[in-house]
């Protein structure tokens, strides 16, 4: 099993402004590149947050692309996810879970999404261990976790990401904006989650930067 976090985000580590704008903080080549990494990956993992601010349809739109898709994996303690989303409504076509802490939905299910139950842990949120095992269970053992913020947070303090993907475009958002990262609940530098940098490349005016856990 290997996790991938992937954030797009200004200079200062942020990923929308205050007022939630966030398309789009990166160039089309960075924005390429993602399309590219969701390819090599069995699934994208989003937030509900994401999923209802942005409606996402998270497939890989490459020109000439006929592969496969991933699966689309949206974490959803109360499944927020609408019927009527881009992701429910698609997903007969490709493979679409909610990863859920109550019962499945009859709207979502008959629509062809994929409930699973995770056990909760705090602020009734999904147990993240629990869920890349819950994921890897149905065949998805190659995660992309795409956001945002709280999700993001999220894996990275229960020690579950083993690769970084970082977008950064020259913009300054200031601590008004949304940060890419959540709280983590650092005490100490020494238990800060720690990565090596094995990449760095240029995407048009943005950097690329690619990091592999410690």
């Amino acid at each position: 099993m290997t996790v991938t976090l992937k954030l797009a985000t200004s200079l200062d580590g942020r990923i929308a402004t205050a007022t939630g704008e966030s398309r789009w903080i990166t160039g089309s080549q960075s924005r390429e590149q993602v399309h590219r990494l969701r390819a090599a990956h069995d699934a994208v993992v989003i937030g509900a947050e994401t999923a209802l601010a942005d409606d996402p349809e998270l497939t890989v739109r490459l020109p000439g692309y006929a592969g496969r898709q991933p699966a689309r994996v949206v974490l959803d303690s109360r499944q927020r996810l609408s019927p009527d989303s881009r992701l429910a409504r698609t997903a007969r076509e490709v493979p679409t879970y909610v990863v859920s802490t109550i019962a499945p939905k009859p709207a979502l299910v008959a629509l062809g999404v994929r409930v699973l139950t995770a056990p909760v842990l705090g602020e009734d949120r999904p147990d993240l261990t629990a869920v890349v095992q819950l994921l890897a269970a149905e065949g998805l053992a190659n995660l992309f976790v795409e956001g945002g913020g709280q999700v993001a947070g999220g894996f990275l303090r229960c020690g579950l990401v083993d690769a970084l993907e970082w977008f950064r475009a020259p913009i300054v958002l200031g601590g008004e904006g949304r940060p890419g990262v959540g709280a983590l609940g650092v005490a100490s530098l020494a238990g800060a989650p720690h990565f090596r940098r094995v990449e760095v490349g240029v995407l048009g005016d943005d950097l690329w930067e690619r990091y592999a856990k410690t």
